[in-house]
């Protein structure tokens, strides 16, 4: 199983009951997964629900009454591994703990081996419950936590942020050594509460400040203590995810020390630098594409305009089509997009993306643009081309379903790559970022960014080669 989702914890030093700021958090970071959503607080069993959080909120907070000082909660966006009830997150792992996972670990098979031994495993058990009853078989060792979790990392090939309550109430944080998955930690003054969750966003929403981001290879545990932390490892270099910043975060977010919004700007403003179209009117892809359209007209003179808008009044008005996880969903909410014909209607059109991976929502807009009387249309990514599968999480695992892979194959030829996909899309031009552009648009060193996804190159410690066009990872 792979997830990209969004996880978080709190624990109040102050008696206060937590539930309410965990919804609170889960909303914020729901764009991280929109499948099913859950809370586990102390002394109460899990509760977990498919949807939104919205939709099942009020029942976990008049209803259930679920009230407790610490607990934590997940958002889920499932790329493998049914979407139903039984794989929602926190998994509780016995009486012990609940874990809630954000990432991918890929050596699954090797744990559930080891864990097998001695846990009966259904066919179908998700890799976040084999790696809670991993780290039970090693807490039932005697290990203290720090001990146990730095043992079990030695074990893990992949990316994660994991939170984690025990029986105690303890709540617990771990981020990969690579920094391939976000965590940070808050400071809640009004309820003296400590909060670690995927992003700052959440953070926001309840009031708290951000403190620090945890660091790769680093375990906290928030307790009566404050914040405790662990160093279980050091990797061999730090590998940010570097689509979370295009297009995973939230524009409000604080990742790593970079700002979200800032940075999606200033890719803009280097792709108008450096390929300037000739155009009449700017459009972005709403919603993550528009901090980069504005750097975009910014930087080239062209005016910037809405001409796609989101119906927000339907059901899945606010929903993401790329975490969806079936093809029909996903093109449901793409074709909930409305256009602006008073906008495109006889222009020469620019629209500005964060990325295209199968292409499905692209051919659809550019059909959506078409009929509305768009009379060229012309693509600026702010993503290069995605020709490899990810491991770390995203939900493009093999390299046929990949539009830029199909065209060419060449993650080297980014030009052609882009004449290819433009066919095959039916638009007039497009135009895709570079490594150089993505690494100085966010200010992170190329080095330390994750683009396997672009490269083919996987920054683990236990490398990833593929064995055929499938893409089958090997260790």
């Amino acid at each position: 199983m792979k997830e990209k989702c969004g996880v978080f914890g709190i624990y109040s030093r102050g008696q206060v009951n937590v539930t309410p700021m965990i919804v609170r958090g889960l909303e914020a970071i729901q764009h991280r997964g929109q499948e099913s959503w859950g809370v586990a607080v102390e002394n109460h069993p899990s509760f977990r629900k498919m949807g939104l959080v919205a939709q099942g909120c009020g029942e976990l907070l008049r209803k259930a009454n679920i009230r407790g000082r610490s607990g934590i909660g997940h958002v889920r966006y499932s790329t493998l591994g049914s979407s139903m009830l039984e794989n929602a997150h926190p998994i509780p792992i016995g009486d012990s703990f609940r874990i809630a996972h954000n990432g991918t670990i890929v050596n699954t098979d090797f744990l559930k081996e080891k864990v097998g031994r001695e846990y009966s495993l259904s066919k179908g058990v998700a890799d976040t419950k084999i790696i809670g009853l991993r780290l039970l078989q090693i807490l039932k060792n005697g290990n203290e936590w720090f001990d146990a979790f730095e043992k079990l990392s030695n074990e893990l090939v992949g990316a994660y942020s994991f939170t984690f309550i025990n029986s105690e109430g303890e709540v617990y944080g771990a981020r990969d050594p690579a920094g391939f998955r976000p965590l940070c930690i808050g400071w809640h003054k009004a309820s003296s509460s400590h909060v670690i969750a995927s992003e700052s966003c959440a953070l926001t929403a309840i009031g708290a400040d951000l403190i620090r981001d945890v660091k790769p290879g680093e375990i906290v545990k928030l307790s009566d203590n404050n914040v405790e932390s662990h160093q279980f490892a050091v990797g061999k270099r730090k590998a940010h995810c570097a689509f979370e910043y295009v297009y995973f975060a939230h524009p409000s977010s604080k990742i790593d020390g970079v700002n979200v919004y800032d940075a999606r700007k200033k890719i803009g403003k280097i792709l108008g630098r450096k390929h300037p179209i000739n155009a009449d009117v700017i459009i972005p892809v709403p919603d993550s594409a528009r901090p980069a359209a504005l750097g975009y007209s910014q930087e080239t003179g062209i005016t910037l305009e809405e001409g796609i808008i989101k119906d927000r009044y339907r059901r899945k008005g606010g929903m993401r089509s790329f975490i969806e996880p079936t093809e029909r969903r996903r093109e449901g909410i793409v074709r909930q997009m409305i256009p602006i014909p008073s906008t495109v209607k006889g222009k020469d059109v620019v629209v500005v993306d964060d990325s295209i991976v199968r292409g499905t929502s692209s051919k659809i807009l550019s059909k959506l643009l078409r009929k509305a009387g768009a009379k060229k249309i012309k693509m600026v990514l702010t993503f290069p081309p995605i020709s490899f599968p990810c491991y770390m999480g995203i939900d493009f695992p093999t390299q046929e379903e990949l539009i830029a892979y199909r065209a060419l194959g060449d993650p080297n030829d980014i030009q052609k790559t882009g004449e290819k996909v433009a066919k095959e899309l039916h638009i007039d031009e497009l135009v895709y970022n570079d490594t150089s552009g993505l690494s100085e648009g966010i200010g992170i060193p190329l080095e330390n960014l994750c683009t396997a996804c672009v490269q083919g190159e996987y920054a683990l410690d236990h490398k990833l080669k593929f064995k055929n066009r499938s893409d089958e990872a090997i260790k």
